[in-house]
C-alpha cells in the first residue's frame, strides 16, 4: 500500500514540475539528445558496452549536483586503483552533473542520465545494466531503484551519506517508509555521529551504518600550475599585494565585500580585492556593483580593460580557476554563507593554507565546520560588521593570519584519506 502511494504522489509530483523541468532543459540544453534514457531505453552504442559476462558487470555510481560528482569521481579513482578490472556505469540526472562526469569517466566507462524512479523504467534500467554493485551519493534516495536492486540483491551503497536539518524531522516522521528504504543499504558511511543518529532514527540498521567524515576533505586538490597563472594577472600591474577574495559569491555578497574594502583601501594601500562569483553568468551584475562602488573593474575574461586611474577590483568570470585563486589569497570569505544559505566549499582555501572566513549559514558543510571550528581553523561571523573586524584583524597581525592558515591547512590534511576507507570496504562486499 505504501508503495502504491509513494508512486502516486511521485507522480503527481512529477508532472506538476514538468514545466520546470522543460524549461530548465531548454535553458541548459544538453541532454535533450538521451531523453531516452530517462525512460530506461538506451542508444546501441551504450548497449555494446555492456560486458557480456556477469563477473564483469559494471558498478553502478550515481551523482547529481557539481559536488556529489567529484565525490563519486573521488570512489571511482580509489576503487580504480586497488582493482583496475572495475568497470562503471555513471549516472546523473542535470546537464551540469553530466558535463562534470564526462571528465572522470573512462573510456571504458558508461554515462547515462538515471532512469525515472518509476517501477517500468528503474526495472528496464536495472535489466539492462545488471550491476554487480551499485553506490549511491549523499542524500540520493530513490525509493523504487532501491527497492529494485533490494529484490535483485544488488550490494547497494550510500556514501558521504548525510541528512540535513530540514530533512531530518520529515525522515523520522516518515520512518515507516523510509525505515524500508535505508535498510535496503548493505552498508551506508554516514558523514558525522548527527548525521548516523539522523539515519539510524529515520529506520536504517544501527550496523550498517558508519560514521567515516567528509569525503569532501578528500576532493580538494590544491592546482599550483593555476596558482601561477592568476598570480601574474592580479599583479600584471607590478605590484606586490595582499589578496582579500570572495570565494564563489553569491548576489548580495559581492556588494558586502566591497563595502567592507572600501573602508580598507585606504588603510592598507597593497591589499587587492578578486571576487569570484559563483555563478559566471551574474558576471554583469558584479560588475556594475563594481563600478557603482567606485572602482574599475578587471575582468578575466577581457583582454582589453577599462583603465579610469580608480582602485581595481579584479573580477574572476571564468570557470575552473577557484582553486588557483584561492592558493593566491592572504585571506578569503567563502560564499553563499552570509546572504544566502548552505555555504560553498571552505576546505578548498583551507588546504590552501588561507585564512578563511565564513559566515552564520553553513548547512551544506555541518560536519566540516564542526571539525573546522574544534581545530580553530577557521573564523564564523554572524554578520557584515563581525566579518569586517575579522578580516581587518587578520590583514592587521601577519602572524595571527598565517597561524590561521597553517591550522586550516593542518586540519584538512588530518582527516584526509576516508574515500581510500570505504573503497576497502566496498571491495570486500563486491570482491
Amino acid at each position: 500500500m505504501k508503495w502504491l502511494l509513494y508512486n502516486c504522489l511521485f507522480a503527481v509530483a512529477y508532472t506538476a514540475m514538468m514545466p520546470m523541468f522543460l524549461l530548465r532543459m531548454k535553458r541548459r540544453g544538453g541532454y535533450r539528445a538521451r531523453m531516452g534514457d530517462r525512460f530506461g531505453k538506451y542508444t546501441q552504442d551504450v548497449i555494446e558496452k555492456i560486458p557480456a559476462e556477469k563477473e564483469k558487470s559494471l558498478v553502478w555510481i550515481h551523482a547529481v549536483s557539481v559536488g556529489e560528482v567529484f565525490v563519486a569521481a573521488q570512489m571511482m579513482n580509489e576503487l580504480r586503483k586497488k582493482d583496475p578490472s572495475i568497470r562503471f556505469l555513471f549516472s546523473t540526472t542535470s546537464s551540469t552533473g553530466w558535463k562534470q562526469a564526462e571528465k572522470y569517466v573512462g573510456d571504458d566507462d558508461i554515462l547515462i542520465y538515471n532512469p525515472l524512479d518509476f517501477p517500468l523504467y528503474v526495472k528496464r534500467a536495472v535489466d539492462t545494466f545488471n550491476p554487480r554493485a551499485v553506490i549511491l551519493t549523499e542524500s540520493e534516495l530513490w525509493p523504487n531503484f532501491i527497492r529494485q536492486l533490494n529484490k535483485r540483491g544488488v550490494p547497494l551503497f550510500l556514501i558521504n551519506a548525510r541528512v540535513s536539518d530540514r530533512s531530518a524531522p520529515r525522515y523520522k516522521k516518515m520512518r515507516w517508509f523510509f525505515g524500508d528504504v535505508l535498510r535496503s543499504f548493505t552498508r551506508i558511511f554516514a558523514q558525522s555521529k548527527l548525521d548516523s543518529d539522523r539515519l539510524v532514527a529515520a529506520g536504517a540498521d544501527n550496523g550498517n551504518v558508519k560514521v567515516t567524515g567528509s569525503f569532501k576533505f578528500d576532493v580538494a586538490k590544491r592546482n599550483e600550475s593555476k596558482e601561477e597563472e592568476v598570480a601574474k594577472w592580479v599583479s600584471s600591474d607590478g605590484e606586490k599585494s595582499r589578496i582579500l577574495l570572495g570565494g564563489s559569491m553569491w548576489p548580495g555578497e559581492d556588494e558586502v565585500l566591497l563595502r567592507i574594502f572600501s573602508k580598507l583601501e585606504s588603510k592598507y594601500q597593497d591589499v587587492k580585492l578578486v571576487i569570484v562569483p559563483r555563478h559566471f553568468e551574474k558576471a554583469d551584475a558584479v560588475e556594475k556593483n563594481i563600478c557603482d562602488a567606485g572602482f574599475d573593474c578587471v575582468r578575466r575574461s577581457r583582454t582589453e580593460q577599462i583603465d579610469t586611474g580608480k582602485k581595481k577590483v579584479y573580477l574572476a568570470d571564468t570557470t575552473g580557476e577557484m582553486m588557483g585563486f584561492y592558493g593566491i589569497s592572504s585571506v578569503a570569505f567563502v560564499g553563499k554563507s552570509l546572504c544566502e544559505h548552505g555555504s560553498q566549499n571552505m576546505i578548498e582555501p583551507c588546504l590552501c593554507g588561507v585564512a578563511t572566513l565564513v559566515g552564520p549559514n553553513t548547512e551544506n558543510f555541518r560536519p566540516v565546520m564542526s571539525d573546522l571550528l574544534s581545530a580553530r581553523a577557521i573564523v564564523q561571523v554572524k554578520d557584515e560588521e563581525e566579518l569586517l573586524e575579522n578580516i581587518e584583524s587578520l590583514f592587521a597581525d601577519q602572524e595571527k593570519r598565517l597561524q590561521l592558515g597553517e591550522r586550516a591547512r593542518n586540519a584538512v590534511l588530518e582527516r584526509c584519506g576516508v574515500v581510500g576507507r570505504c573503497a576497502e570496504e566496498i571491495l570486500e562486499v563486491v570482491g
